[in-house]
Order: C-alpha cells, then sequence, then structure tokens
C-alpha cells in the first residue's frame, strides 16, 4: 500500500509511506533555492517529484492532502481541501473533512482530505515513542494564526479533542516585533500573516538582553484579560470574530495589534525598555501556556502525569518545549524534529493510515529529504579533490575557518542539523560573529552547538539527548571559555546532541575533531541563500561565495584565489 500526503501551502510538499514506512518527504523550499515556507506553485510538480525518486503516479493507491484556514472546507490550486480545526459538522478530527477528485498525470485521482490540525496530531503522535510502544498521549498543537489546542489520543490511536486552551493565537509573539525592538517595520502594523516565522526566530534570540519585571507581567496579565477574555463587549466581539481556526480567514491580527498598541502605549509611561516589554512577553506567554495546560489535563483526565506531544509552529520555541518538559505534570515529552508546517504531509497521509483502526506508529528516519542534486560543470575558480570526513574534521581544526557540509539525504523538518550546515570551531569568540555576518543575520543570533551525545553532560546542563535541537541547555562553567561562540546572551544554547545513529558522518567528524582538538563540539548554522531553503547543490553554494571551503560526501571543494587555496 502507497500513501501521498500532500501540503499544497505554507511549507509545502510531498510525503509517500509505502507499507507504514516513510520512503521520503520533500519540501518544496528544499528545491532549488525556493523561498522559505513555500508551498506547490502548480499540480504538475508532484509527478516530476514522484518521477526523480523512482515512482510513478500510478503507484500510489491513495492521496491525502492537508486541509488549511478556516472553519469550512476552502480551495487551494483549484484543488478542495478540508478545514483547518474539528467543526459542528464533523467534530472528530479524525474524520474524513472531504472527499473529491483531482487531475494529476493526466487521471481524475480520488483524494481525502482532514483538517490541518489533524495533520500535526498525526505527525507528532505517530513518529513518537509513545505510539511505538502503544501507549497514549495528550497532544498539544499551537500554530502561528490558531489558539493553542489539545487532543487525547487513547492507546488504540483514538483522537478526542479537548478543545483551546485560550484564545490567543500564536503569532502574538512575532507581531510583538511591529512594536517593540529593533525590527524592520516597513509594514506598519503589518498584515494578515505578518510577520511571519522569521520574525519569531529573531526575537527569541533578542529577547536574551531583556530581563523579566513584575511591573511588566502585571499589565500583560492585566491587558490580556480586558482584551480576550474578558466578559466584555470588546473581549466578546474578539472570540465571536476569532476561534482559532489558523491563516487569515479571520481577523485575528487586528485585535492582537490592539493588544499590542495598548501595551506600547503603558510601557512608554512607564518608561519600560523594549528588550524587557519582550522578554515580559515571552515569559507570560510561557507561563500561560502551562498553568493553562496543565489545568485542562487535570479537569478533563486527572492528576497524571502525562506523556505530551507538542506540535505546531510554535513548538519550534525552545524555551517554552523546555519550560513544558520541566513540568511535573508531564512525564516524557516529545517534540518531533518537523512540529512545524514542514510535517503536514507526513501528518496527513500518517491519519489516513488511521482512518479504521486508529493512529499508529509510522516507520521513519530523519533523512528523508532529498539527496544534493549532481551538477557535470563546476564555476571555475574552485579545486576538487577526494576528502573523507576525518580529513575535514583535522581541516576544521587546523585552519579555524568555517566549512559548508552538504551530506547525503537532507533531514526532514526546518533545521539543518548538520546536513546542509555551515560548521565551524566553537573556540574562537568571534565565530558567532563571522557566521551572523556570513548569513547576513542580526548579531544577537546563536549559532547551534553540535556535540557528540556521549560528552553532551560533561559539556552542558542538562546534555540529555536533542538529536533535533529543540530544548534549552547551558554551557557547564569549565567549557564557557573553551567553546565560547556557542553561548547565547542569556547563557543559554540551543544543543544538537550527535551519535552514530542518529548520523554516522557527522559523528565521524565530531569524533575526530575531538581527537585533534581535545573539543567534542562544533558550531553550525543552516546552509542556504537569505531567505531561501538550504543549498540544494554545491554549486548554489560555490555561486553564494561566502564560504570558502565546501564539503559533500566525500569530495572536498576549496576556492583558489590567486593561485592558492
Amino acid at each position: 500500500m502507497i500513501t501521498a500526503g500532500l501540503k499544497l501551502t505554507k511549507s509545502g510538499g510531498l510525503a509517500l509511506i509505502r507499507d507504514g514506512r516513510l520512503e521520503f518527504n520533500i519540501e518544496i523550499q528544499q528545491l532549488d533555492n525556493n523561498p522559505r515556507y513555500s508551498g506547490v506553485r502548480d499540480l504538475e510538480t508532484l509527478p516530476k517529484l514522484l518521477a526523480a525518486r523512482g515512482y510513478d503516479v500510478d503507484d500510489v493507491d491513495e492521496w491525502v492532502v492537508d486541509g488549511w484556514a478556516g472553519t469550512k472546507s476552502g480551495r487551494v490550486l483549484d484543488v478542495e481541501v478540508a478545514p483547518y480545526l474539528e467543526t459542528e459538522s464533523a467534530p472528530d478530527p479524525a474524520l474524513t473533512g472531504h472527499r473529491g477528485t483531482v487531475l494529476l498525470g493526466g487521471k481524475p485521482r480520488p483524494y481525502t482530505s482532514y483538517p490541518h490540525v489533524t495533520s500535526h496530531i498525526a505527525a507528532a503522535y505517530c513518529t513518537s515513542p509513545f505510539a511505538r510502544r502503544g501507549e497514549p498521549a495528550m497532544v498539544l498543537v499551537w500554530d502561528d494564526d490558531a489558539f493553542p489546542r489539545l487532543y487525547h489520543v487513547d492507546e488504540g490511536g483514538r483522537i478526542e479533542a479537548g478543545g483551546a486552551l485560550f484564545p490567543l493565537i500564536g503569532d502574538v509573539y512575532a507581531m510583538a516585533t511591529r512594536h517593540f525592538g529593533p525590527f524592520p517595520r516597513e509594514s506598519g502594523e503589518g498584515g494578515e500573516g505578518e510577520p511571519g516565522p522569521r520574525a519569531a526566530g529573531n526575537l527569541m534570540a533578542y529577547i536574551a538582553m531583556g530581563t523579566v519585571k513584575d511591573e511588566i507581567q502585571a499589565v500583560l496579565r492585566t491587558l490580556f484579560h480586558e482584551h480576550f477574555e474578558a466578559d466584555t463587549p470588546r473581549a466578546r466581539e474578539y472570540r465571536q470574530a476569532v476561534v482559532g481556526c489558523g491563516g487569515g480567514a479571520e481577523p485575528s491580527h487586528r485585535y492582537v495589534h490592539a493588544y499590542l498598541g495598548e501595551l506600547r502605549e503603558r510601557m512608554d509611561r512607564l518608561g519600560v525598555g523594549d528588550a524587557d516589554v519582550l522578554a515580559g512577553l515571552h515569559d507570560f506567554v510561557e507561563k500561560l501556556l502551562v498553568e493553562r495546560l496543565v489545568s485542562r489535563i487535570r479537569e478533563w483526565r486527572g492528576d497524571g502525569p502525562f506523556d505530551l506531544c507538542f506540535a505546531g509552529g510554535c513548538a519550534l520555541n525552545t524555551k517554552w518545549n523546555s519550560a513544558l518538559r520541566a513540568e511535573p505534570a508531564i512525564r516524557e515529552m516529545w517534540v518531533p524534529p518537523f512540529p512545524d508546517d514542514s510535517g503536514s504531509a507526513i501528518g496527513a497521509a500518517a491519519a489516513h493510515l488511521g482512518r479504521a483502526g486508529g493512529l499508529r506508529p509510522l516507520d521513519w528516519n530523519l533523512r528523508a529529504g532529498p539527496a544534493p542534486v549532481r551538477h557535470p560543470h563546476l564555476p571555475p575558480g574552485w579545486s576538487v579533490s577526494p576528502c573523507r570526513p576525518e580529513e575535514l574534521a583535522r581541516l576544521l581544526h587546523l585552519t579555524g575557518r568555517p566549512a559548508i557540509v552538504l551530506s547525503g539525504r537532507a533531514k526532514l523538518g526546518p533545521q539543518a542539523l548538520g546536513s546542509r550546515s555551515i560548521l565551524a570551531p566553537a573556540v574562537d569568540p568571534g565565530m558567532r560573529r563571522l557566521l551572523n555576518e556570513v548569513k547576513q543575520r542580526d548579531g544577537h543570533r546563536p549559532v547551534t552547538p553540535i556535540c557528540l551525545a556521549d560528552r553532551a553532560r560533561d559539556v552542558f546542563d542538562p546534555g540529555t539527548p536533542d538529536p533535533y535541537a529543540l530544548f534549552e541547555h547551558r554551557l557547564r562553567p569549565e567549557w564557557v571559555d573553551r567553546i565560547p561562540a556557542v553561548q547565547h546572551l542569556d547563557g543559554t544554547t540551543r544543543l544538537q546532541t550527535v551519535s552514530v545513529d542518529d548520523d554516522p558522518t557527522l559523528t565521524v567528524i565530531l569524533r575526530e575533531y575531538h581527537k585533534w582538538s581535545g573539543i567534542p563540539v562544533l558550531c553550525g548554522t543552516s546552509a542556504g541563500l537569505n531567505g531561501s531553503g538550504f543549498f540544494p547543490d554545491v554549486v548554489s553554494a560555490m555561486r553564494w561565495g561566502r564560504i570558502d571551503i565546501i564539503w559533500s560526501d566525500g569530495v572536498l571543494y576549496r576556492r583558489v584565489r590567486n593561485g592558492s587555496e
């Protein structure tokens, strides 16, 4: 049985599951230097993606299309899809939201569409250790333009909806950059869907310069209640107009900007700095999320503790993830490496596989993205030579310079995780500044420490396995001066741990670098054009021209300058 899952809108792509095993998940943003978060531009792309991986449209037994914004079905590329969330007419998110036919490969193909939230539930639960062990779990889903919603998946894989935790969209975090901080404000208060996921990442880095203060927290709590939850005409109007169904289907941004605008006025009167306001906002939302989640779980399912899956774009926030994991009511927590819409094609297909007997564990591998594209001709000015991973590690140590690494098939999700990365020694305190300049990013942005899993506890606190870099860690005091490039302004790091099971090639590089330097850590950041996905090939990295060393699957490319490398 071959099932193909489609995500047509933001972070679109095609996932193929064969007999319960994920064969591949191809994100449009990982192809041809496409812009980040690209959707499928036209349906004719899909047969080409299948053919490039040895499949034909006729090979697919079941087509499944992810839903999107709104409380009713809508059309994307002339394909009618299910709404964002469960509705009164279909209260079970596991139920089909729409059935139809789509023209692919010259023939009409029947397809099934499930609510968008279902793809997040299935992608998170079906890849979790809980599904593998046949155990129940809570699933928290929080997208940018939606309210945080709670679900329960029982030991048979059946989904039960627990409703929204509170009436605030995840985008409040990124939208605050239109009111506070040194961020671009070309669009004023921003339109629907602005300013986008990249602003959230930038803000998460910037808040390290602020301090959480009681007087800010008090204002945040008061205004939140007045704007969103009070029994007043303004708050009632908001809750009638906005139900948290995602995307531009409702005027959510207008109300959130009113909240942030009043917060701006109150903070100006108090004379509070922007970094402190943003740090306070982050802390307020974090505490609100944890408190409401625990309260809802206890009133719904009892005292627990419970296992938790977290999905949606907000699950990329390492601080919120760490706060949730530290809560005693949470026994074990799972965040997939593709919690945002990059995993929605996988989730749509996985949801369909569970349509009769409940969600089931998915056999999956992190390296299920596209392999690097090979070009017969390279731009002039580059030398080419064979190079084993061990030799690359020695080169990193001896030169102290960064290298672009394009290794094997890309990893699933929005983070490069060493397969489409710039790797560099972390011992130089100026390396973070250099990498941010190369990436054309603000100087406060951190870079990721990549550490051998069996040495992580020696270097980091807690240093627990974190192969997808989704939780916070801190450098142990004796390591702060040894690897200064990876410590963020607030003393935290976004650690990626690596073992042979996670990535054999990256493990070899780290072990050899450790042997030469005594340091089991390199620092890394994603390799790609500004505003685009990862480099799909060596030629793109060469034409980018900001790094002189490129390594890809046993071949080293070095820029030749004035007759020498």
